[in-house]
């Protein structure tokens, strides 16, 4: 096995001051880079989509539950599967309390190709209570690119699409894959995606922080359990 040198703390120090530097300069740039996710264009959603859930039934608009912003995940689960990927499994595995996102007016969904009568038990076996919707029998994972044809079959693959909700219209804002999840599962990950970001003061474009008419994303912070849904 390859380990690190060994040196003193003099020299480690010194070390990990000179990488400091690469790393300021690394958060400098992704804020760069989610100020421009966040200068994205739009695409309106005009097709409609039937998911099945558990509450029966739902259109696209249905699966914000009300909020601003959706963020869905493409959880690989081909519809001759018996249960979900792996991999997938893994990525839902890490993602945290779901009240920090909702209470910046954003949701959280897994969408599956999968019949949801095979979703539910491998749902309840995994223990999860993200909400999470089959598509089976419309092509939403298709016209999103989470399901590509391969020499004649379908082919999915793990990705994140981010949608905007206007009153009664939907957009497109934001779609990533593959190595586009690493890093992605804790609340700030996923609100980097959207087009309204961390709603924080100091993020650009300015006038997102106050999509909600309510304090700044970071003096929204709470305990979980003391959010008003």
């Amino acid at each position: 096995m390859s380990l690190p040198e060994i040196v003193s703390r003099e020299q480690w120090r010194a070390a990990r001051e000179e990488l400091l530097v690469r790393e300021k300069e690394a958060t400098r740039a992704r804020d760069a880079l989610n100020a421009e996710r966040r200068r994205l264009p739009m695409v309106e959603v005009e097709r409609e989509y039937l998911f099945e859930g558990g509450d029966g039934k739902s259109a696209l608009a249905d699966l914000f539950q009300g909020r601003l912003q959706l963020v869905v995940y493409h959880f690989m689960f081909a519809p001759e599967w018996d249960a979900g990927c792996r991999s997938c499994s893994g990525f839902l595995d890490q993602v945290g309390h779901l009240a920090h996102l909702k209470a910046r007016g954003t949701t959280f969904a897994a969408v599956s190709r999968a019949p949801y009568t095979k979703i539910l038990p491998f749902k309840a076996r995994m223990g999860w209570t993200v909400p999470w919707y089959s598509s089976y029998g419309n092509d939403f994972n298709r016209d999103f690119e989470a399901t590509l044809t391969h020499e004649g079959e379908l082919v999915d693959r793990p990705g994140i699409s981010c949608f905007l909700r206007d009153g009664d219209r939907v957009f497109h804002t934001y779609s990533t894959f593959a190595r586009g999840l690493d890093g992605l599962g804790s609340t700030t990950s996923f609100l980097d995606l959207t087009a309204l970001g961390r709603q924080e003061e100091w993020e650009e474009p300015p006038g997102r922080a106050s999509a909600l008419g309510a304090p700044a994303g970071s003096d929204r912070v709470r305990y979980h359990d003391e959010y008003e849904d």
